[in-house]
């Protein structure tokens, strides 16, 4: 039923709920997580646990991306059901969880039809693209263009994998390079590119690229390196939970030798700028 409601178009947006964060505390928005890595048999189980658990750490609302089984290069069915997933996780969260659209590349015109159902006729606000294939690819160029038309940013997987990546797998250079060829687009470099420093130094003249600090361990000096080398205003929180925890990834924000202001913009405020225009243009509420 879910699904079909973001097919139909009758989408209906659950008003948000009062915020967690306690008054006079930071807005905390996770620009990464994900279904697995916690306890449930169904999404809506699931996200109750993250909600749970980002509660105790004050965070307000969550993005989430990919369905509760992951595939390294899912067919369209596979993609649509982990989009499924997503959505009925949306509904769940009732105004707390942002979905971003899992997409495989690989299918043209598959993944542009599953960003029109689950973003411009469904309540998911981004895109999400994973290791199917490597992101400086011309093919992926449709999807972007149609991201721009909507508003939607883009999340995309990068690292630099010690021993080399995946197949498909796409490291911040690559990321660059398609940034570069699409200047109106918004992307985000997901985890840094693992090898932060490298990672940073990557994105570093593409402007419209900004990086979350998720996934890696919360060593000392990632976020001051990110904020001397792009700004403040370009560094987003993400936790990547349930794979890490939100507390650990959120060590690495307060524990930076950086001021009070620059941390209010990475734990929430530059995303809910990045995210403004698509939910303005949902009537969904900031």
């Amino acid at each position: 039923a879910v699904a079909a409601a973001a097919v139909a178009g009758h989408w209906q947006v659950s008003p948000a709920q009062p915020p967690v964060t306690p008054k006079g505390k930071e807005m905390i928005w996770d620009c990464h997580c994900h279904l697995s890595g916690v306890g449930g048999a169904t999404a809506e189980e699931r996200t109750s646990e993250l909600l749970r658990y980002a509660d105790r750490v004050g965070i307000e609302r969550l993005v989430v991306s990919m369905g509760v089984n992951w595939s390294h290069d899912p067919s369209p069915d596979h993609v649509r059901r982990q989009n499924d997933d997503v959505l009925r996780a949306v509904e769940a969260g009732k105004g707390r969880v942002l979905g971003f659209v899992l997409l495989n590349p690989k299918y043209a015109q598959e993944s542009l039809a599953e960003l029109d159902r689950c973003v411009h006729d469904g309540p998911m606000v981004g895109v999400k693209l994973w290791v199917a294939m490597k992101c400086n690819d011309p093919r992926i160029d449709p999807i972007v263009r149609r991201s721009v038309e909507l508003k939607a940013p883009i999340l995309q997987h990068t690292y630099f994998r010690l021993g080399g990546n995946l197949a498909g797998e796409s490291s911040p250079d690559d990321l660059a390079a398609l940034a570069a060829r699409h200047p109106d687009a918004i992307f985000i470099s997901a985890h840094t590119g693992n090898d932060w420093e490298r990672g940073t130094r990557a994105v570093r003249a593409v402007k419209n690229v900004s990086t979350d600090i998720c996934g890696c361990d919360p060593t000392s000096y990632m976020v001051d390196m990110a904020v001397r080398e792009l700004g403040a205003e370009r560094v987003l929180y993400g936790s990547d939970a349930g794979g890490r925890s939100y507390a650990s990834q959120l060590g690495k924000v307060y524990g930076a030798d950086i001021t009070d202001e620059e941390k209010r913009l990475i734990l929430g405020l530059n995303l809910r700028r990045l995210l403004e225009p698509i939910l303005k243009s949902k009537g969904m509420q900031l």
